[in-house]
């Protein structure tokens, strides 16, 4: 605990980045039952209200009430966001395991098809699969999970390359101990770190992702609060009533630096040279 409290006290931008998070969350699960307004609910006579102290950022084009939207928004987008990591770091990092322990003809098949993957933009392949999915929440998680997945996988292949060699793993090969427990309780709990700082950097994209394919019509529905859908249907009141836009792209933007920043910071402290610089 008071390596952490020293580590903190140095890293600056770590220290940001969780205060941005915990912002949001608190915003998130205690805001909206204080708002006293409903996501969904229309206003006709009050819509496009500026910023005012009954709204706090206005109204949208259907006098819905926009903090309480993105409250409620931030719920579905970060929920979003921890399911496509996990989909992806249970499949990625399987897989990515699975080659880097075996190797030979299964290494290079598993590689290829993740090297085919990667080959795309990762937007670009998002919004292919997604549009071939169909328009949906799910089927947004499933297309962003898919791209976010080799990244795991290759920094998975990475760690048991370099941990399949070390005397504690050739020692439990020599005893007979059985593939999937040298796996789970040699290579990957001894590589889980570099994979946690990759997970927290897919969070910020995987929220990016989706609320893209959200702006492209490709992600939540309406009437369902979600900050790129949100952002996609104001956008033509933008030069009129600008709340509407900027503030779920703010909450995007905050959210997605949020976890950078703790990305950033959680390498420097797997990083034993430069955990000691900031020590």
């Amino acid at each position: 605990m008071k390596d952490v409290v020293l580590f903190l006290r140095r890293n600056t931008l770590a220290v940001v980045g969780l205060v941005i998070l915990v912002a949001l969350i608190g915003l998130i699960t205690i805001g909206p039952s204080l708002t006293g307004y409903s996501p969904t609910k229309l206003d006709i006579l009050h819509k496009l209200a500026a910023p005012s102290l009954d709204h706090w950022l206005g109204t949208d084009a259907f006098g819905r009430d926009v903090l309480t939207r993105i409250m409620y928004g931030g719920r579905a987008t970060l929920a979003i966001g921890v399911g496509v990591v996990a989909i992806a770091f249970a499949v990625g990092v399987f897989f990515g395991m699975l080659a880097g322990f075996a190797g030979g003809w299964l290494d290079n098949l598993i590689m290829r098809i993740v090297d085919a993957i990667l080959a795309f933009p990762a937007l670009v392949l998002a919004i292919a699969l997604s549009a071939a999915f169909g328009p949906s929440l799910q089927n947004a998680m499933l297309a962003v999970a898919i791209t976010l997945a080799p990244q795991f996988a290759r920094v998975a292949r990475s760690q048991a390359l370099s941990i399949s060699v070390k005397p504690y793993v050739e020692a439990a090969i020599s005893l007979g101990l059985p593939s999937h427990r040298i796996l789970l309780r040699y290579i990957f709990v001894n590589g889980l770190g570099p994979l946690l700082v990759q997970s927290t950097l897919a969070l910020g994209s995987a929220i990016l992702q989706t609320a893209s394919l959200g702006f492209l019509g490709l992600g939540a529905q309406p009437p369902m609060a979600e900050w790129g859908a949100d952002v996609s249907a104001n956008l033509q009141y933008v030069r009129g009533a600008a709340w509407v836009v900027l503030a779920p792209g703010m909450a995007i933007l905050l959210a997605v630096l949020s976890f950078n920043l703790i990305g950033d910071s959680l390498a420097d402290w797997f990083n034993p040279r430069r955990r000691s610089e900031l020590e």
